[in-house]
């Protein structure tokens, strides 16, 4: 452990691309950490918070129905709670998208106070550095380089799942729980612990507009006792390790490989969709994912081994052709279909996932037990190493996007990584 100091910290991940970015975010302030795909059993949680700063469960509540929630999540903060940790996090995504039947934070906020006491929960979704922002308890969010308020961004406001319709986070998260849910602003932080103490709401949500507030966060909660149950994006996990640096390594920015990227997506947004035309571009194969299971055709074999990039996407796919299944799993089992296909034809090492819930049910439907931070090569875009059992997946390259992370030569930049410099 590179910075015993503040004691253990875990954390879960509503989907495995939020999960990334809350190992990112702890990895570029100096804290070691492991993100499982699946809660690992006592012995080897318990292991891995004896060796790195912070361990995380990579997980799919995000998608999940409230009972559904319960089983998923209980175990994990359940197991967490035996660490006796000084912090948990619930890792949301930065837009707070949630809603009473699915992904619910309301009872997420429920949940915490049942494993780790009826203290107040705080609650920070802000994240500067990807564009989102809390003022006197309203959400807002960049997309393409304008920042709207939630209930106005393009992509957030029509949410085919969780469309947001609400800015005002306590409104919102206050619609999927009868506890009381408040605010606690950004003139009100000269005693933010004293208030978070003595609160009597049962979570509260709060401001952040830059990097200074989300580190003035992180103190609060250092000097609440433990432990500290907690919601919030990747600006919480950042303003709770830059509060206390630790010493790690720092995370390269690139690693070479001299294969063919194979791109999977599940993401139906608009940005993945210019990646993918920007690719197509530059000479890629792009073509539907087959939901039959025949995705992994001669020709996209042929053309990873020619060193020819191939993106395979669901927004051309024949939904009809999953067989009666829900349309996300079949997605998913053809993605995986796909990637250990070409892993086994030995010709591709680095596989791109587009989006998160897509990339939780592949990630596991590969076998990988765990991911570690391989490169950081710009921004928020990861490179992650698995660790499997099977030796064919083992240190497998990963980049788990979601649906409007990446600039619209994502694939082709990340294609390029060890070759030549890419600077975004």
């Amino acid at each position: 452990m590179s910075d015993p100091s503040h004691g253990v910290v875990a954390f879960y991940g509503d989907d495995f691309t939020g999960s990334v970015d809350a190992l990112l975010q702890f990895a570029r302030r100096g804290w070691s950490g492991r993100l499982f795909t699946t809660l690992p059993d006592a012995e080897t949680l318990a292991r891995a918070a004896s060796e790195v700063d912070v361990v995380g469960v990579a997980g799919i509540s995000r998608s999940l129905g409230p009972a559904e929630m319960d089983a998923e999540l209980r175990p994990v903060l359940e197991a967490f709670a035996a660490l006796q940790p000084t912090l948990v996090q619930y890792k949301a995504c930065s837009t707070a998208d949630s809603a009473p039947d699915v992904g619910s934070l309301g009872r997420v906020v429920e949940l915490g106070r049942e494993v780790f006491g009826e203290r107040t929960v705080p609650m920070l979704f802000a994240q500067p550095d990807f564009g989102r922002y809390t003022v006197f308890g309203q959400h807002f969010a960049a997309e393409r380089g304008t920042v709207h308020r939630l209930d106005r961004q393009p992509t957030m406001s029509q949410h085919p799942t969780t469309p947001m319709t609400e800015a005002d986070l306590a409104v919102h998260i206050g619609r999927q729980t009868d506890a009381a849910i408040g605010a606690v602003s950004l003139p009100e932080y000269d005693d933010l612990p004293q208030r978070l103490q003595a609160s009597s709401m049962a979570g509260v949500v709060l401001d952040a507009l830059t990097d200074d507030d989300l580190e003035a966060v992180g103190r609060a909660l250092q000097q609440l006792p433990p432990p500290v149950f907690a919601i919030g994006s990747g600006g919480l996990s950042h303003g709770v390790a830059a509060a206390s640096p630790g010493t790690a390594p720092s995370i390269p920015a690139a690693t070479a490989t001299d294969q063919a990227v194979l791109v999977v997506s599940g993401s139906r947004s608009a940005q993945t969709r210019r990646q993918a035309d920007a690719a197509s571009a530059a000479g890629w194969l792009v073509a539907p994912l087959a939901l039959d299971g025949t995705t992994a055709t001669p020709a996209v074999i042929e053309a990873l081994r020619a060193g020819r990039g191939v993106v395979l996407t669901s927004d051309d796919a024949d939904t009809g052709s999953a067989a009666g299944r829900p349309v996300l799993e079949a997605i998913a089992d053809a993605s995986a279909s796909v990637i250990a296909a070409a892993v086994r034809a030995g010709v591709s090492r680095r596989v791109i996932v587009c989006g998160g819930d897509t990339s939780s049910r592949v990630t596991r439907l590969l076998g990988v037990d765990a991911l570690s931070i391989a490169a950081n090569p710009w921004g928020n875009v990861v490179i992650l190493r698995a660790h499997s059992r099977d030796a064919s997946i083992d240190g497998l390259e990963l980049l788990l996007k979601g649906g409007q992370v990446g600039a619209d030569t994502l694939f082709t930049d990340v294609s390029d990584l060890g070759s030549s410099p890419v600077s975004r």
